[in-house]
């Protein structure tokens, strides 16, 4: 329940199998800005517009002996954050962007399935036919997304993502983000 630990807790555990000296001390970091900010939390305050914001990024090779890049997104409802994964992709790729808003997108699917069913069960009005915006930092990427294309022969291996993402595009609203909030 603490997405600003994500990427950090992600990283360590990568060497859980064997942890060195410096592997310990990242988890002594954690635990010692844990006590330190007990006080934070989620908060979910009442009267906000009840919306369902994504954000997207991947860090292209942020693991370069692997050649593996990371992959983050968070979503937020009521301006609070509800879900958030920070994790280093599975395969090696080069279109890690398009990796990122492909599992940005089904996160997106399933967590609109779960607040329609919630709003729904409770009389509430439903977030239906409003769509949910996911902001990127790769305008590139937005583009062929958008429009439906993919340039150049040697993109063709992320063809089935893009395409499924592509048929979200129509129900999501991808925007350009500067920032690289998860993948640092």
């Amino acid at each position: 329940t603490r997405p600003d630990i994500a990427f950090s807790v992600n990283l360590l555990a990568r060497y859980s199998s064997t942890p060195t000296r410096r592997h310990w001390n990242g988890i002594k970091h954690i635990m010692r800005y844990l006590r330190g900010s007990t006080d934070m939390g989620l908060f979910y305050p009442r009267g906000t517009k009840s919306t369902l914001i994504g954000y997207a990024d991947a860090g292209y090779l942020s693991d370069p002996h692997k050649a593996r890049s990371q992959t983050g997104y968070i979503f937020t409802f009521c301006d609070t954050a509800i879900s958030w994964r920070s994790t280093k992709q599975t395969m090696t790729a080069t279109s890690s962007n398009h990796s990122a808003i492909h599992e940005a997108s089904r996160e997106c699917i399933w967590l609109r399935s779960m607040i329609q069913h919630i709003q729904e069960s409770c009389g509430l009005s439903s977030i239906k036919n409003n769509p949910t915006v996911i902001y990127e930092d790769n305008t590139a990427c937005i583009t062929q997304l958008r429009g439906g294309y993919i340039k150049g022969d040697r993109t063709k291996h992320i063809s089935p993502k893009f395409f499924y993402t592509h048929e979200l595009q129509k129900r999501v609203i991808l925007m350009y983000n500067k920032s690289d909030p998860v993948t640092i």
